[in-house]
């Protein structure tokens, strides 16, 4: 109960001073925008106990669009302290209490399923943000998994990216990256699939209970792979793109989840 005090405490503390710092960065497109939400989400990974090890590194080329596997909301804060991505999350996220208004801050897009005639206003913000040199990022799924596998890609989120960069005015191609994250570890021991879902958040599995345990436990240990770059250009068939882009992602995580870590290829 002390530990879950504290953090809550210390979360609070940095949570609610910076939130202003970044909406005056945001409003007036300083550099700062992107490197206020790396290091905010380095102190949560640090506050929470979760540790994390990196193999390989985003492209430094840009426009990128990075696609990942998801599992848990802790995927946020993970990814987003070792690159300052922008996110593509479902509609619903911009009304939660606090976790909405920190994906405004970090320039999320938000996407209406059910709203499919908004698709062109959302693939041009997206179309924006690659233009501005943010690394935005998909979750291929469109969902989130138990952890212990990664889910068929989801072919329309790709039609999306073809359909930005289409939108985008000097933007001749787009660089696209798999991104593998696997929760391996827990109190020093590797996480088994029975003990997945101490990490991995999905179904309907409660938030708040979640998050209480992930505080009040800590000491995970996830693996974030980055994966080979492809040059987009918007020929590809979206569907077969979508495959590779499975494949890799599921090849790099499985090599995670069993120990045995895949050295990418330097990134250009």
């Amino acid at each position: 109960m002390l530990r879950l005090v504290f953090v809550l405490f210390a979360v609070a503390a940095i949570t609610f001073p910076l939130m202003p710092v970044q909406w005056v960065a945001v409003a007036l497109k300083r550099p700062l925008r992107r490197r206020i939400p790396v290091f905010y989400h380095r102190l949560m990974c640090a506050l929470l106990g979760v540790r994390v090890h990196v193999v390989g590194a985003p492209m430094n080329a840009h426009p990128l669009l990075i696609v990942a596997n998801h599992s848990s909301w802790l995927d946020i804060s993970v990814i987003t302290s070792a690159a300052p991505v922008v996110f593509v999350a479902k509609q619903e996220i911009a009304s939660w209490p606090l976790f909405g208004w920190l994906a405004k801050l970090q320039r999320s897009v938000f996407v209406d399923r059910a709203r499919r005639h908004k698709t062109g206003e959302v693939n041009a913000e997206i179309a924006q943000r690659l233009a501005e040199g943010d690394p935005v990022l998909l979750f291929g799924e469109g969902t989130a998994s138990d952890g212990n596998r990664v889910l068929p890609f989801r072919t329309a989120l790709i039609g999306a990216a073809r359909d930005a960069l289409a939108a985008a005015e000097h933007v001749q191609q787009v660089w696209i990256q798999p991104l593998s994250v696997a929760y391996v570890g827990y109190q020093g021991m590797p996480l088994g699939r029975q003990r997945r879902p101490l990490a991995a958040w999905y179904g309907r599995m409660n938030l708040v209970s979640h998050l209480k345990e992930i505080v009040r436990r800590g000491a995970i240990d996830v693996v974030m792979t980055w994966g080979e770059p492809i040059a987009y250009g918007g020929e590809a068939d979206r569907k077969v793109l979508a495959r590779d882009l499975e494949a890799s992602v599921r090849r790099l995580t499985i090599a995670a989840l069993r120990g045995r870590l895949v050295e990418p290829r330097p990134a250009a």
